[in-house]
């Protein structure tokens, strides 16, 4: 027997006699109100999102079925079963609840599609975890590096370096009891996601009689693994920027029996290999080969090279195919931590991705660490592909976690340098993790109450390499020159009511523009043809405009005249100012896997990539923010009643419902839900 409660903004609240039965129940409920979010992200785990999104989802299908997605969770499935029979039958109820709530699900996506909900299997959870973050370590990047070398030698990839398109990151941080109001410790943040409709974090709270935990569940999964509270211990985690996923380039040949790759002993060895095909909504099938080495599968090229001919192919070697577990061992633990050496003890056991991990006790415990599996290894691994016939690439044994400590009292964590330095190559820059500690160390002590005001933190660091650059021209035109003026007087703010902002986000744009058609980086616009999922990360225009600040400082730039482009861009930008303010073409851009044009003109936003309030936007190509906080959430040790947190829409995915965008408003203007789990404070639902 399970109960289902909902609070004000319809967040499930679910009770049941053992941690089974609870699994059960959030399988259903989640099925219940993410139906058609389940739907999605089962077909992307099993790479068959094409057969009803059409040719635009071929990309990632051909991914997932070369990178063998499916097969992997299969494998991790099957283990866990041998080594933890107890996890393993909890993923097993909760997927037995899903297929419960889909079986009377009732989301009007499915009537559009033409779909009818499909059948989860045991190991579909793990499918679903290991499609949401193949492509969270950004591996494509290796790629990037090595095409710009190609094009502008070695020293290219430091000018370049920065988060790179498609990196998820996160805000954190921790404040010990020693700096809060209440002598108890406050833990808050905001990770940084594609912003979804439905959103990719789902608030709930489960209670049995082992466990009571609040927290941000992935709908999908069992659980709450990244932000959760017991009552007694909280914890909270970014991402670590760790490279844990290794290219190999591959030499491969066709034979009689099939494919060999070329070993690094020397010696030709038998590929794994078959076909598979792929329906397509609308077009023919599509069939793809699916090679797999001793060092992974091929997940681009194969034996005749590159769609475009180039000779190349390339294999993924990452860790759960490596090993056969994807960390889901942890997660039963991490709902039954009572203090923060349980949370400790849970995360041995993290595998994928690699985070930053913060957590606090109501006993004073602190705790600040990285969890996950990084490959030891040689350095070339961690830079570019590597050729997988040349031996001293092998994977050797896994780097143990780093640890850290607080100063003065407080933790942040912004996926820069930091703990889990040795474990990566690039991280974000310092900006949001300086001004996070430069606002805490503002006053002596914090509450729960204070953290919004973090949150939503606008100013903009890094636009000071471009505006030095404007204070040093001079001959304007008049309308360049009080231009040039109002920029140099701008407070440095991205607010969505800001001209000034606006107008510096022009000139911005202008000067990445300009930058990337000069004919030094120009050429580099034209990427090798690899699969169209991973151009993204090659792609010229998004690279120059995330290091727009290093290239501006770099003592030469490969003899561009920067100066001169900056003095064109904010000429350009003068003779046709923008008319409005930086929240008028700065708009959330949500995805949604049927856009139907319904939702209308989508809201202005405050925020820059740069921002403790990352809305991130693609200087020199669009303003419209794709990515941004997915959730913001604060964790009070003194009472968990005392917690907050919203979503960018609501708890209900299914359009139409009450719940389905009321956080909305909250999130725009930075302010929080509270956190309720007295069940008397709630209404009751169903008995299941």
């Amino acid at each position: 027997m399970a109960e289902t409660y909902r609070d004000a903004w319809g967040i499930p609240h679910l009770r049941a006699g053992d941690a089974d039965g609870l699994a059960r129940a959030q399988g259903r409920v989640t099925a219940r109100d993410r139906a058609w979010q389940l739907e999605v992200e089962r077909h992307r785990a099993q790479g068959t999102s094409a057969s009803f999104l059409g040719p635009g989802a071929l990309s990632w299908d051909r991914l997932a079925r070369r990178a063998r997605l499916a097969d992997t969770a299969r494998r991790c499935f099957a283990a866990l079963e041998e080594t933890d029979a107890e996890t393993a039958a909890w993923v097993r109820a909760y997927t037995d609840g899903v297929n419960e709530g889909l079986a009377a699900c009732d989301a009007p996506e499915f009537a559009r599609a033409g779909l009818a909900p499909g059948r989860w299997e045991p190991w579909t959870p793990l499918g679903v975890w290991l499609a949401t973050h193949l492509l969270f370590a950004g591996f494509p990047a290796k790629l990037w590096r090595e095409h710009i070398t190609a094009h502008l030698g070695p020293d290219a990839v430091a000018l370049f370096a920065a988060d790179g398109p498609g990196t998820a990151g996160s805000n954190g941080w921790l404040v010990s009891g020693g700096r809060s109001l209440t002598g108890h410790a406050v833990i808050a943040g905001d990770p940084h996601r594609f912003i979804e409709d439905p959103g990719v974090y789902q608030q709930i709270h489960l209670s049995c009689p082992e466990f009571d935990v609040v927290g941000l569940a992935v709908p999908g999964v069992p659980g709450i693994a990244h932000f959760g509270h017991t009552g007694t211990v909280a914890w909270a985690i970014t991402n670590a920027m760790a490279d844990y996923q290794d290219l190999y380039r591959e030499r491969l040949r066709r034979t009689g029996a099939g494919v060999e790759a070329l070993g690094p002993d020397g010696a030709w060895h038998r590929a794994a290999r078959h076909t598979e095909t792929i329906r397509v909504a609308g077009e023919a099938d599509v069939e793809v080969e699916v090679i797999e080495t001793d060092r992974g599968p091929v997940v681009a090229g194969g034996p005749e090279g590159l769609d475009d001919g180039t000779p190349a192919a390339l294999s993924l070697r990452y860790p759960p195919r490596v090993t056969a577990d994807l960390g889901f061992g942890a997660l039963l633990p991490l709902l039954r931590a009572r203090r923060v050496a349980d949370v400790d003890r849970a995360l041995d056991a993290w595998a994928e991705p690699v985070n930053v991990v913060q957590a606090a006790d109501t006993e004073g415990g602190l705790l600040h660490r990285v969890a996950g599996r990084v490959p030891l290894r040689s350095a070339a691994n961690r830079l570019r592909p590597v050729p997988a016939w040349e031996p001293g690439h092998e994977w050797t044994g896994w780097h143990t976690p780093p640890r850290a400590g607080l100063t003065d009292g407080v933790a942040v964590m912004a996926n820069q340098r930091g703990p889990a330095t040795p474990l990566g190559v690039e991280f974000a820059p310092p900006h949001r993790a300086d001004r996070i500690a430069a606002l805490l160390a503002g006053k002596e002590r914090w509450s729960a109450a204070d953290m919004p005001a973090i949150h939503t933190d606008t100013h903009l660091a890094s636009a000071a390499p471009l505006l030095d650059h404007l204070a040093a021209l001079d001959d304007l035109t008049p309308e360049a020159g009080a231009l040039r003026d109002r920029l140099l007087a701008w407070d440095r703010h991205m607010d969505a009511g800001s001209t000034g902002a606006a107008a510096y986000a022009a000139v911005r744009g202008a000067v990445v523009r300009r930058l990337a058609a000069h004919p030094v980086l120009a050429p580099a616009s034209v990427p090798p043809a690899y699969p169209e999922v991973l151009l993204p990360w090659l792609a010229l225009v998004p690279r120059v405009g995330y290091a727009l600040e290093h290239l501006l400082r770099a003592e030469d730039l490969y003899g561009i005249d920067r100066a001169g482009a900056v003095r064109a861009a904010l000429e350009e930008v003068a003779a046709r100012p923008p008319a409005g303010t930086w929240g008028d073409t700065h708009r959330l851009a949500p995805w949604r896997a049927l856009p139907d044009g319904s939702h209308g003109e989508e809201p202005g936003l405050s925020g820059d990539h740069d921002c403790v309030l990352c809305t991130s936007a693609v200087p020199g190509l669009t303003d419209r923010a794709a990515r941004g906080p997915a959730a913001r959430y604060v964790w009070d040790l003194a009472d968990r009643e005392d917690s907050r947190w919203v979503v960018p829409l609501g708890a209900c995915g299914i359009p139409g419902s009450p719940h389905h965008r009321d956080q909305r408003p909250l999130w725009l203007d930075g302010e929080l839900a509270p956190v309720v789990t007295d069940f008397d404070r709630l209404t009751k639902e169903t008995d299941v």
